[in-house]
């Protein structure tokens, strides 16, 4: 078995003494689709918080790439590799789509500030480089035909794919998705899964993606850890946790 990508050991999180997170560790594989799956307000996406350094726990450590990192920050989590979208869309609604998805490479520029001010130096060969990359996501995403469109004038379930296009654009390592299907219909939800599905294999990118259709879930993961109240209470494949008791009692309201 190879060495995880991720690891997450004896994690708590509490706001204000109210524990939002309980003694929580799993691991993540390098190359696998890992769902987090729960009620609202399991927790689940103050984890993704933690891995990506936007909350400190009160405990706990983070492993990745087998370095533990005492507090991992938001800079140091992309510089690392780890790129993140969001519930709620952070896009840059009044840029067009191009722009929105080159901000997503902001790390990879090589070129001083002084150079890309002046126009001078690497700027110039640096831009046309920055651009082809983004260019090459926006068409594995099919996006071009709305490459030039203002990104707040797009529909709902573009906009989301616009995310994940920026998100990709960094080469994550490791992609967190924060539902990205969340008020996507069915077909909207089904194209999202086959570029989820597809980002994974074309680039061996590992995934960690919180998901409340359980259907979607089933057919993407490779591993699902299921989180209640604040506690891991399922961790394996999918079709395992799916027979777990503890699993089908919180999803059916009648542990408490």
């Amino acid at each position: 078995m190879s060495q995880p990508l991720l690891e997450l050991e004896n994690i708590s999180l509490s706001f204000k003494g109210v524990k939002a997170i309980s003694d929580i560790g799993f691991a993540v594989a390098p190359g696998e689709i890992c769902a987090l799956i729960g009620p609202n307000g399991a927790g689940k996406s103050s984890l993704l918080n933690i891995i990506n350094g936007v909350y400190r726990p009160q405990s706990g450590l983070i492993r990745f790439d087998r370095v533990e990192q005492a507090r991992m920050r938001p800079h140091a989590a992309a510089e690392l590799g780890i790129a993140r979208t969001f519930q709620n869309i952070a896009l840059f609604k009044g840029m067009s789509v191009l722009d929105n998805v080159l901000t997503g490479r902001n790390l990879k520029r090589r070129s001083s500030w002084l150079e890309q001010a002046l126009r001078v130096g690497r700027a110039s060969r640096e831009d046309d480089r920055q651009r082809a990359a983004a260019e090459r996501v926006i068409e594995f995403l099919r996006i071009q035909p709305w490459r030039d469109a203002i990104v707040g004038r797009l529909p709902y379930g573009l906009q989301k794919r616009v995310e994940l296009a920026r998100a990709l654009a960094a080469e994550p390592r490791l992609l967190l998705l924060d539902e990205p299907m969340a008020g996507m219909n069915a077909e909207e939800k089904a194209e999202m899964s086959r570029f989820i599905v597809e980002v994974n294999r074309e680039f061996g990118t590992t995934v960690v993606l919180i998901e409340h259709d359980i259907g979607v879930v089933m057919g993407i993961s490779d591993h699902v850890v299921v989180l209640d109240y604040g506690r891991k209470i399922g961790d394996g494949p999918p079709a395992e946790v799916r027979r777990n008791p503890e699993v089908i009692a919180a999803y059916l309201g009648t542990r408490h």
